[in-house]
């Protein structure tokens, strides 16, 4: 089978040769600069071109390499949107710190010295008071033609090769985003005593998404099998706000968003990351659309594969959850990852709807040595 072919044969509940393997379609199953500088230093390997190329600024993540790809056997090929002609990314150091400021003038900071990351340190509507200075404040233009700069072709030639094609969308959720922009506790609070504020905030967001998303597709959603959406709504131990509230002022607005997607490109499939203990909004969910929930964090509370595949397995694929990326993968001795993966794959993978890769993005103390084990036990355990 091709990877396509592979892909499309678990996105519709099916058996395929084997499990598919994604790793670095996206920005949430992707590997740490420093953990794949290391990576390819163990298999003795070069980076492409001129060396490591950095594609998220904030996670650290980096391009996986085609030879790569191509020696791991992944199926999936990520087509990302480009930064918008207005805005370049410029970082300014001081004697401890990096900084950047993004498209949304949201600024970010990562220590010199042994920094992995990059955190917000400002949110910059954290003062504004009214919907007036939501609706004034200075957002990027969505449909910025240099956002799709040679991405039709780049779709065209990996679709060509019989690569799975995920296609990249505007980055962050409307709710995530908010609370970036607004800052955590003053956005939470908005939900509570000023609605009309928050959702002022939550609908400009949407509108930026549909606009995004009308660029999107309209260049190269026909060459896409799925296409990547998100909104982080829960912690490790529970929901950030309740499933009412989700119900009232999420809800409708992610349907409109998927609805918008679907009616535009039938034929993809929207993946959804959103981190934590989701399960009491995985119903919620499915009725708005989604057909991929990532990552699977199997260490949240509420998130046993067996219950979620038992449950949840005939509307949903499971894309992550292979092996746990906060202990396991870091920690665990090769024999033990191996072990994780088999069990992982035992329980997502029967009657299709998986496709393997790690709970989360692959960080920068994960040894090569448990990176090959998973991999290896991918190959010995992931044939249908």
């Amino acid at each position: 089978m091709t990877p396509k072919e592979r892909l499309l044969a678990v996105l519709q509940h099916r058996e395929p040769d084997r499990v598919p393997f994604d790793l670095g379609s996206t920005n949430v199953t992707g590997i740490h600069q420093i953990a794949y500088r290391n990576l390819l230093a163990h298999l003795g390997m070069r980076a492409d071109g001129d060396g490591i190329r950095v594609i998220d600024m904030v996670q650290q993540l980096a391009e996986v390499g085609e030879a790569v790809l191509q020696r791991f056997g992944v199926d999936t090929r990520g087509v990302r949107p480009r930064p918008g002609s207005s805005w370049s990314l410029e970082l300014e150091e001081d004697e401890k710190y990096r900084h950047f400021t993004d498209e949304f003038g949201i600024r970010w900071s990562m220590p010199r010295e042994g920094g992995l990351y990059y955190d917000m340190t400002s949110h910059p509507l954290e003062k504004v008071a009214t919907e007036e200075e939501i609706a004034s404040y200075p957002f990027p233009d969505p449909q910025d033609p240099a956002r799709v700069a040679g991405l039709r072709e780049e779709a065209a030639r990996l679709a060509d090769e019989g690569w799975a094609v995920v296609l990249g969308g505007p980055g962050e959720g409307a709710f995530e985003r908010s609370l970036w922009l607004r800052g955590f506790e003053r956005f939470f609070i908005d939900l509570v005593r000023s609605p009309s504020l928050a959702l002022a905030l939550l609908d400009r967001l949407v509108d930026f998404r549909l606009k995004f998303w009308e660029l999107l597709l309209r260049e190269v959603g026909d060459l896409a099998q799925v296409v990547v959406e998100g909104d982080d709504l829960a912690t490790q131990r529970g929901l950030m706000i309740s499933p009412e509230m989700y119900r009232k002022y999420l809800k409708p607005r992610h349907k409109r968003i998927f609805s918008f997607i679907k009616e535009r490109a039938p034929q993809v499939k929207i993946f959804f990351h959103t981190c934590g203990a989701v399960y009491e909004l995985i119903p919620d969910l499915i009725k708005v659309g989604v057909d991929i929930l990532n990552p699977v964090q199997l260490s949240a509370a509420g998130m046993d594969p067996r219950r979620l595949k038992r449950e949840f397995g005939d509307a949903l694929t499971f894309w992550g959850g292979g092996v746990d990326t906060q202990r396991v993968l870091p920690r665990g001795t090769p024999e033990e990852v191996k072990d994780e993966v088999k069990r992982r794959i035992e329980e997502l993978a029967p009657g299709g709807g998986f496709v393997f890769a790690t709970v989360h993005n692959i960080q920068a103390d994960v040894p090569p040595e448990n990176i090959l084990a998973m991999w290896e036990a991918l190959q010995e355990y992931g044939k249908y």
